[in-house]
């Protein structure tokens, strides 16, 4: 009776050992982002492209424009970004083509209609099977490991404003026991994850650099009395919100860099929406001066920021 007991306790250890696979780690940190107090005025940000510097999946037929890697990578960022209700994400599918170099030997970024754009690549990527034979028992684990660097770029200045890379990586593991167990193929999710994990670490650098600086609007037209600036209801407008308004300060050449830089716009009055109406893509507010006055014939020498 004894031995019949042990016997079945061997089993039920077998048992247990043998259902102790495909256990699965991913080190993706929370996105913590702390809470901001009053109206929040989304950002644009266009994703300009992100592309696959590394040369997994790049075959004879490999097609640049539509590396699966890459647009992973993308849409993990995009839903990233989106998840946290401060931006209005811009997708631009030409993007390459609208960076392009103009006359002047220079990026014209503010065709893109964004505040912000982010450039990202996946710079490294590696997958590994690693494995450990025991008398009783065999455990096999895969491991990916991806590399994205991220870059973001104020379109008003032109100047990257943050620029790092980070890793991430995700397991899975099989066991098998006196030939009990399975044997796990290639887990092809673990390469979302590696790549969701590095992205987690520079999503909420992004977020502060974006949200720590001033939203900005600007002077559309005045058409019969009425001036009009870019900026609506989905970036949180509302009537009755009181903007100030500044004039651009004077434009001057670093002579570290060679850049042209902008000094800081004075105070030179204040609006109030009055109305907001058009779509996500060319929105507009109508508004009033509550304090000051701008010269109505040079509009682009002046910009709306929140207060």
């Amino acid at each position: 009776m004894f031995n019949k007991f042990l016997i079945i306790i061997a089993l039920f250890c077998i048992s247990f050992l043998a259902n102790a696979q495909d256990k699965r780690t991913e080190i993706e940190p929370q996105l913590q982002v702390g809470s901001e107090k009053g109206k929040v005025l989304k950002r644009k940000v266009a994703i300009a492209r992100f592309s696959n510097e590394t040369q997994y999946g790049k075959g004879i037929f490999y097609d640049k424009e539509n590396d699966p890697m890459a647009k992973q990578a993308l849409d993990i960022l995009s839903t990233k970004l989106a998840a946290t209700g401060k931006f209005l994400l811009l997708e631009r599918n030409d993007l390459d083509k609208i960076m392009g170099e103009n006359q002047s030997g220079e990026t014209d970024y503010k065709k893109i209609g964004a505040d912000y754009i982010i450039i990202g690549s996946i710079t490294q990527y590696g997958r590994k099977n690693t494995g450990d034979a025991g008398v009783f028992s065999n455990a096999k684990t895969q491991t990916v490991e991806a590399a994205v660097s991220l870059r973001l770029i104020d379109v008003s200045t032109g100047q990257i404003i943050y620029s790092e890379e980070a890793k991430g990586y995700a397991e899975t593991k099989s066991k098998t026991t006196l030939g009990l167990g399975g044997s796990a193929d290639f887990d092809a999710t673990l390469s979302d994850k590696a790549i969701a994990a590095a992205i987690s670490q520079l999503t909420e650098n992004i977020i502060n650099n974006c949200m720590d600086r001033p939203w900005k609007a600007y002077f559309l037209t005045v058409d019969e009395g009425a001036t009009y600036i870019t900026g609506g209801n989905s970036q949180g407008i509302s009537a009755g919100d009181i903007f100030t308004v500044k004039e651009k300060g004077k434009s001057v050449k670093n002579p570290q860099t060679g850049m042209t830089m902008e000094l800081p716009g004075k105070a030179v009055g204040k609006i109030k929406i009055t109305l907001t109406g058009g779509t996500p893509d060319a929105e507009f507010s109508i508004v009033e001066f509550t304090e000051g006055k701008i010269d109505e014939n040079k509009l682009s020498n002046y910009y709306i920021e929140e207060n």
